[in-house]
C-alpha cells in the first residue's frame, strides 16, 4: 500500500462537503414555490424569513463551492477506490454536475432577482435593493431565470438523492470505502 494513501477524505473536504450538504438541502425545503410572484404582489421578501433563509443559504452554498474548489488545488490527494470503468465515469460526471449546479444555481438566482427588479434580502438585514448590472444586461432578458433556478433546483435535488443512493450501495452491497471515506 502507498504510504501517502489515506482511505479517508482530509478533515477540511468532509466538513466542505457535509456543511454544503446540508446548506443545500435546507435551501430547498426553504424554498418555497411562488417567491416572484409574492414580490410581484408587493410583499416584502425581508417581511419572510424562509425567503432570508433561502437567500443566505444560497450565498453560502456559493461561497462554500469556491473555496472547496480553492482547496481542491491544495489539498491532499483524495482517496482511490477499485471500480468498474462505468462507475468511475458516471461518479466524475455527477460530481462535475452537482459542482456546476453549486455555482449555477446562486447565479440564476441573481438574474431573477436582478432582472426582475426584486431585492436580495439575507441575514443580518443585508439588503441589496438593485442590480443595475444585472438589470441592463443582455443576459438578463435571455430566460425567465426564476423558472431556469427552480428547474435547477429540482435538479440538484435529485442528483444529490442518486449521489447519497449511489454512497450507501458502495457501503451496504460493495463494502469498498466510498462512503466511509468522507465520514470521520
Amino acid at each position: 500500500m502507498n504510504p501517502l494513501f489515506t482511505p479517508r477524505y482530509d478533515a477540511l473536504s468532509r466538513a466542505f462537503h457535509w456543511v454544503t450538504a446540508i446548506a443545500v438541502a435546507s435551501a430547498f425545503v426553504l424554498g418555497p414555490e411562488g417567491f416572484g410572484r409574492l414580490m410581484r404582489d408587493g410583499v416584502d421578501p425581508a417581511s419572510r424569513s424562509g425567503i432570508v433563509w433561502h437567500e443566505s443559504l444560497g450565498i453560502l452554498v456559493f461561497a462554500l463551492t469556491v473555496l472547496r474548489l480553492c482547496w481542491l488545488a491544495f489539498r491532499p490527494t483524495a482517496p482511490q477506490f477499485a471500480m468498474a470503468g462505468w462507475m468511475r465515469v458516471l461518479s466524475k460526471l455527477t460530481h462535475l454536475a452537482l459542482w456546476a449546479l453549486m455555482l449555477a444555481l446562486p447565479l440564476t438566482a441573481l438574474l431573477a432577482l436582478g432582472s426582475e427588479a426584486h431585492p436580495l434580502t439575507l441575514l443580518g438585514g443585508i439588503r441589496v435593493d438593485q442590480m443595475p448590472l444585472i438589470a441592463q444586461s443582455a443576459i438578463a432578458r435571455l430566460a425567465d431565470w426564476g423558472e431556469v433556478h427552480g428547474l435547477l433546483g429540482d435538479v440538484i435535488v435529485w442528483l444529490a438523492g442518486l449521489h447519497a443512493v449511489a454512497a450507501i450501495y458502495h457501503h451496504v452491497v460493495l463494502k469498498d470505502g466510498v462512503l466511509r471515506s468522507m465520514l470521520r
